[in-house]
């Protein structure tokens, strides 16, 4: 599961799990980064009392503790080199070998693995197996940054201002239009995570009730849309005006095809460039274009 950096995809793991045959088990999340490496071995697969100085009992591991289940590796690209091979071997034969243990265990668990990082280039580095590697990766879900399905973040902010308003206990909460406008244009570099964070700091700073307006969202994203007086209709070769007056879905294509067609005038046709200018990928860039029905004929 590739994934932006600081977009959550627990949701989406839990979700595969609750409508896969696995989903009466256990779901069992483990953040690769959450613990030192040398006792990622030991939490996973799990140890034998005396197997080692601290291990003052039996721990049955986290993968054998899912059984039934699922098992979700998030950050699987932190997993260290000494763990690679253990979890190659369960992936291949189901099988896995506690510390201290004289016999493999047996173990039916599904596994989901998400990362930020690179792992082909982690391959390239030696920091991560190759043979692990096309062993993770059978079913491949790419989840792109929020940046590029702002259509999304209306839904987004409706959910989270729902879910915030029920656990501080305050009446139903909607963003304004104008404030919407500065939410769907942002960037979001923290991507899901940050526009969580965002309405929950608007819940807990606003009056119960009130609409969310521009006055409530944060200074770096009111700082990043310039507003232009409507006594001023003249814009720059680089400005676009969008008409609030129709769908928000409409308005968020055209600023997108307007984006699109000036990074492409700006790097001559250059796909590559283009894409790089706009924060976004080659394919994404190739997947907007055919959706907005511009050309695509890539250089």
């Amino acid at each position: 599961m590739d994934r932006p950096a600081s977009s959550p995809p627990l949701p989406c793991a839990s979700e595969i799990h609750a409508r896969s045959p696995q989903a009466s088990g256990r779901f069992v999340p483990y953040n690769c980064t959450a613990v030192p490496h040398d006792m990622m071995e030991s939490q996973l697969f799990g140890h034998r009392r005396g197997a080692f100085t601290s291990a003052i009992e039996h721990a049955p591991g986290l993968i054998r503790g899912a059984e039934g289940g699922t098992v979700f590796l998030d950050e699987i690209g932190e997993l260290s080199l000494a763990s690679q091979p253990k979890l190659l071997r369960f992936l291949e034969s189901s099988e896995i070998q506690p510390i201290g243990e004289p016999q493999p265990v047996r173990v039916n668990v599904r596994v989901i693995a998400a990362t930020n990082a690179d792992l082909s280039q982690l391959v390239r580095e030696g920091r991560f197996r190759e043979d692990l590697f096309y062993r993770l990766d059978i079913l491949r879900l790419s989840i792109p940054p929020l940046r590029e399905r702002r259509e999304e973040i209306p839904a987004f902010c409706s959910y989270f201002l729902e879910r915030y308003c029920r656990e501080s206990r305050k009446s139903h909460m909607e963003v304004a239009d104008d404030a919407l406008e500065y939410l769907v244009l942002y960037d979001w570099p923290g991507n899901v995570r940050q526009l969580a964070a965002e309405m929950r700091r608007v819940v807990a700073l606003a009056a119960p009730g009130a609409p969310v307006t521009p006055a409530d969202l944060s200074p770096e994203i009111r700082a990043s849309r310039r507003t232009v007086a409507a006594s001023q209709p003249v814009v720059g070769v680089d400005d676009v005006v969008v008409s609030l007056e129709q769908p928000l879905p409409l308005a968020v294509e055209a600023l997108e095809r307007a984006a699109i067609e000036r990074a492409l005038r700006q790097s001559r046709g250059r796909v590559e460039r283009a894409a790089e200018a706009l924060g976004i990928s080659r394919k994404g860039l190739f997947l907007k274009r055919r959706r907005l029905g511009l050309p695509v004929g890539d250089r």
